[in-house]
Parts: C-alpha cells; structure tokens; sequence
C-alpha cells in the first residue's frame, strides 16, 4: 500500500495563522520532513504534538528524498514543512514532490502563509500579473545576467532578501531597471512589520549604510509599456476593408485592423462606414452608356 506526501504551509512568523487542519495534517502523519527540526520542534511543542522527524534541507535533498520516497511506497505518510511559508516555493522540498510525482506517490497540500502574495497584497503595486523571483544569486555575473533578463519585464516582481544583502540589492536593482516604484515589505506577520513604500533610489539611499534588521520581501513595479507607434492611417482603412471583404461587420473590422495598427477605431470606422454607405453608380453587371445618344 502506497503511503502519500502532504505539503504543509506553515505560519511566516505569527503561530496563530497555522490552520486546525494543517494541525490535523502534522498529527496523521507517520513522519515529518523539516527544513530545520530544531525550528519544526518549537511548532510541534505549541500545539502539543509529538512526532518523530527527518532533515531535509539543501545539502542533503538528493540522499534524503530517496529514503523519503522509499518509506512512503512502505504506506507511510510524510508531512513536508519548511522553517516558514510553503514549502517547495523557493525551496529544497520542491526536489521531494517532483521525486513523488516520477514515482507515482500521491502529493497532497494543506495551504498555509505565503510571504510572496502577503506582501504582493499590501504593496499597493498592482497585483494582476506578477513574477516571483526569490532570491537573487549572490555570484555577480548571474546576478547581473538575472536582472538584464527582467529590465524589460511588464508584471509587478516579488524578491525576497536577507537584511545582510539588502543595500546591495536595492543598489542592483536601481543600476539595472532604473528608477521604479517599490514596496519594501519588512517582518510580515511578526510585531513589526513595516510597508514602506517608496522608489528604487530612495530606498537605495535609505538602506546604504547597511542598517537593515529582519527578513524582507521587495516588491517591485514592473517596466512601462511602451505605447505601439500608429501605422499611416490609409493602411489601417486597408486591413479594415479586408476585413470586410471576409464578411466581417464595420465594427469589428475597425477593431481588428486598430488592434493591428494602432489607430483609434472610431477613426477607422467612420472612414469604412461612410465609404460603404456611398452609393455605387456603376454595379457590376449595370448596362451604362457612355457615348452618344444611339
């Protein structure tokens, strides 16, 4: 009998948010993977659960997800928790359920705190489309190739940072993408927690002498759209009379060749529109006479 995997959220600083099922989830369970178990025991002991646990962290995925995998084709179920938030989004555990999925082992989710859109929705930046990024590379040429890659990126980005590299970062950020609009979201959940929200250059200037404390999450305006350059107006009139030839009304033919050129619509329908209310004085198959009288 074939155990299962349940991927378990865990609170982003405040014990309060961890939910009666996931409590549930960690009681069922056989075992519990954990990033660190040291910072796992202190969230077993507030809800008064006793569970023997794994180690399971960067340095030891490959070797640990194989045992892991193994006691639980034995009928054993695995609660996977990382120290805080999701486990497996910018995260080791993302290794373990990939493994389960290779081998046909059940994978199930108790959802939990998620610092990327807690503080996607306080940044007051919209929050439509957007990019997680997780933490830039600490090697400087793919941290440099990482933000070339995003200076033309239209979606809202979400970073998370270590208080120790942040005045590095917010100074990458301003030299690659230029001066943006950010939220710089600071211990979420926790007694402090701060949104400030400010640009690029001023929260360069605000962190430049290395005084940060806590663990942020940076959310960042994605780049302007660049409005299309309208074709010549004649052109527009031409792709909406094709479109009309193709049996399309003039209204959704001026919406299909604006859409296309970047001419206003009305403009391009009235033209169609007054054009085909003309009256045509020579239809085809009209006997007309030019000549003189016969």
């Amino acid at each position: 009998m074939s155990g299962k995997l349940v991927v378990v959220g865990t609170p982003i600083g405040n014990l309060s948010d961890f939910s009666p099922r996931a409590v549930q989830a960690l009681s069922d369970a056989n075992f519990i993977a954990a990033e660190d178990t040291r910072v796992t025991r202190k969230l077993l002991s507030h809800f008064n659960l006793h569970k023997p646990m794994i180690s399971y962290f960067e340095h030891n995925k490959y070797q640990r997800g194989d045992k892991i995998c193994d006691r639980m084709e034995h009928g054993e179920i695995c609660a996977l928790v990382s120290d805080a938030g999701m486990p497996a989004i910018s995260d080791p555990g993302e290794l373990l359920v990939r493994q389960c999925a290779e081998r046909g082992i059940p994978v199930f989710v108790v959802p939990g705190p998620s610092a990327v859109v807690s503080a996607l929705a306080v940044s007051g930046l919209p929050t439509g489309r957007f990019t997680f990024e997780g933490f830039l590379s600490v090697n400087k040429k793919s941290r440099r190739e990482h933000l070339t890659e995003l200076k033309n990126e239209h979606r809202t980005m979400v970073f998370y940072e270590a208080p120790h590299k942040l005045a590095n970062t917010l100074a990458d950020l301003l030299s690659a993408l230029g001066d943006r609009r950010i939220s710089i979201v600071r211990e979420l959940t926790k007694i402090h927690e701060e949104v400030i929200r400010t640009t690029l250059s001023e929260a360069a200037k605000r962190y430049e002498g290395g005084s940060a404390k806590g663990e942020f999450v940076l959310v960042v305006e994605g780049a302007p759209r660049t409005p299309p350059v309208p074709e010549p107006e004649q052109k527009a009139i031409s792709i909406a009379e094709s479109y009309l030839e193709q049996g399309f009304s003039a209204s959704e033919a001026a919406k299909r060749a604006s859409s296309e050129t970047g001419r206003k619509k009305n403009e391009i329908y009235r033209q169609i529109a007054d054009k085909k209310s003309r009256p045509n004085k020579e239809e085809p198959g009209t006997d007309v006479h030019h000549g003189p009288p016969l």
